[in-house]
């Protein structure tokens, strides 16, 4: 999560101090990602000290104003035109989880697997019930349009990722199950082993001979 470009995709509005961009960031996001007041302000004296926004004085109640510069603008335009950073996918909890508890001794990975569906599941139907209401919210005009249609965003990304979740939970425990079917694989002989029907060993290179029978 960006937090140093949401902040200057709000100042780009005008003028705020470190509460008022914390609140207008929660509620665009619908406090998907809540904000601290220092993670706030630990931000903006980066920025500041980046030459991306510039102390823009103070208000009626004393509270310090920051205004974004022009490279602030030209850094937020970049932003905006720069697609999302893939090569180095963000570490996910859960496919450490799983990657961890295959094979470890005493763990039930299908029981680990259909608690996550459990959890997974009920986040997606929270997660549509926030979005029927925030459809609601638009749709009979009694809301801020703008911070209702951001959310509305917000919560589809979190949908299609809930589904997404859900189908590989389904899709990794069908995997386990073939692969235990199959059991385990057979080691391999070693190059110079016997066969189990070789006969043993006489020191000599010669077939031994047979017995006569009188």
């Amino acid at each position: 999560m960006s937090i140093r470009h949401g902040l200057l995709a709000l100042l780009e509005r005008g003028p705020r101090y470190g509460s008022q961009l914390r609140t207008e960031f929660e509620s665009r996001t619908g406090s998907t990602w809540p904000l601290n007041v220092g993670q706030v302000y630990t931000t903006l004296a980066r920025l500041e000290r980046d030459g991306l926004v510039a102390p823009g004085g103070e208000d009626h109640a004393g509270h310090t104003l920051y205004a974004i510069t022009d490279d602030g603008r030209t850094e937020l335009r970049d932003w905006y035109e720069r697609p999302v950073d893939r090569t180095s996918p963000p570490r996910d909890e859960l496919s450490i989880k799983l990657a961890m508890a295959v094979g470890a001794p005493g763990v039930d990975i299908r029981a680990v697997i259909q608690a996550q569906r459990h959890a997974t599941l009920k986040a997606m139907q929270d997660y549509t019930r926030l979005k029927a209401g925030a459809l609601a919210a638009i749709e009979s005009g009694r809301s801020r349009e703008r911070d209702d249609l951001a959310w509305l965003l917000v919560l589809e990304q979190l949908i299609f990722q809930t589904e997404a979740e859900a189908r590989w939970l389904d899709h990794s425990e069908s995997r386990l199950v073939r692969l235990a079917a199959l059991g385990p694989a057979d080691p391999p002989a070693p190059p110079d082993a016997p066969g189990p029907d070789a006969a043993p060993a006489t020191g000599t290179n010669r077939p031994a001979a047979r017995t006569r029978r009188g």
